[in-house]
């Protein structure tokens, strides 16, 4: 046995370590945060094994209509809904819960209650399951005050309220991706520990990327600033090289790389979505608030995505995210385009 190196892997910056070296360095903090996202990750380890065996249930018998309990087989989806809603009530530091699955907002029950609201989506690009395409849990969290009965508009915030944000992606690894406002750290499963090692330490987006993704399938139905703009990507009248398209049909997937290798990600309205497909509070926000903490930029066509207010807990929007400068492009065509 190489003990040097066992020894070298116990001094590991695990995620619990991080958050509560990060706790440390607020004397006043009574360690709820720390406790609310133990809970997230738990939920995300869940998950992940889940979606490691999809392939395998149908085969091994997972994924019948009942099990041999009588029990009938939910989707991946609806299991990951239901294992993130329990983790979060069950940490007792949360007051509203916002889940892409459920039509109403989860009030907590008072008993459990604490100053958190968690908006999530638990399983985003899940029609990818079955073809084996990565596959994420995205999350967003809010504060309210302490000893205030929660209302609906507590979630209603815009995007730049939020204390903390991330995704976790089930791929080839499972990489879970944080920030709590002080730039962005990506952790590593380490399936042989069962823990989430640091292995992407303050991440920072390229200021500019030579990729774009984008839905190209919605090309005849998009605005003039969106259309310019991928032409742009594929003709650039200036000498400089043509930008390579990428593009997965996972929100997490596409916005990991986006983050690690620079570029651009667009979801823009078009005639058949005027008001774009994406999610605000639980997909717009988080991933624009992981931009900017990344040192990149989120726009929405009209304004900077984490100053909209939203109106309703599944209201949508377009957005473009990603390279500093790449935004800035797409931020002149708009601006043009206003002034006609």
């Amino acid at each position: 046995m190489d003990h040097a190196a066992d020894a070298h892997r116990t001094d590991l910056m695990t995620i619990t370590r991080y958050v509560l070296n990060e706790q440390s360095k607020h004397p006043e903090s009574r360690g709820d945060f720390t406790i609310l996202l133990s809970h997230i990750v738990l939920g995300c380890k869940f998950v992940c094994t889940a979606v490691n065996k999809a392939g395998l249930a149908k085969l091994i018998g997972l994924a019948g209509e009942t099990n041999v309990q009588g029990e009938e087989q939910k989707k991946l989806d609806v299991l990951s809904n239901e294992v993130f809603v329990k983790a979060l009530v069950s940490s007792g530091r949360t007051c509203i819960l916002v889940s892409e699955e459920d039509e109403e907002a989860t009030f907590v029950d008072p008993a459990l209650r604490g100053k958190y609201c968690v908006v999530f989506d638990p399983l985003d690009g899940s029609s990818n399951i079955d073809c084996g395409v990565s596959i994420g849990t995205i999350f967003g969290i809010y504060a309210i005050n302490d000893g205030v009965d929660p209302k609906i508009e507590d979630v209603l915030q815009p995007g730049k309220n939020m204390v903390a944000a991330g995704y976790c992606m089930y791929g080839s690894s499972c990489t879970l991706v944080l920030s709590t406002g002080k730039g962005v750290n990506g952790f590593t499963l380490d399936p042989s520990l069962g823990e989430f090692i640091l292995t992407h330490p303050d991440i920072k987006i390229p200021k500019k990327g030579k990729i774009y993704s984008v839905n190209e399938g919605n090309a005849k139905n998009w605005d003039g600033p969106t259309a310019k703009y991928v032409e742009k990507c594929k003709f650039p009248q200036d000498g400089s090289p043509a930008k390579s398209l990428r593009y997965i049909g996972s929100m997490v997937a596409d916005v990991h790389r986006t983050l690690l290798y620079g570029g651009i990600f667009l979801y823009p309205a078009d005639k058949k979505s005027p008001n774009g497909k994406l999610r605000v509070l639980y997909e717009v926000f988080p991933m624009s608030y992981l931009m900017e903490q990344a040192g990149g930029q989120a726009f929405t066509g009209k304004q900077r995505a984490l100053d909209l207010v939203p109106t309703k807990i599944h209201e949508r929007s377009p957005i473009f995210l990603g390279s500093y400068d790449d935004v800035e492009e797409i931020k002149a065509l708009y601006a043009a385009e206003g002034q006609k």
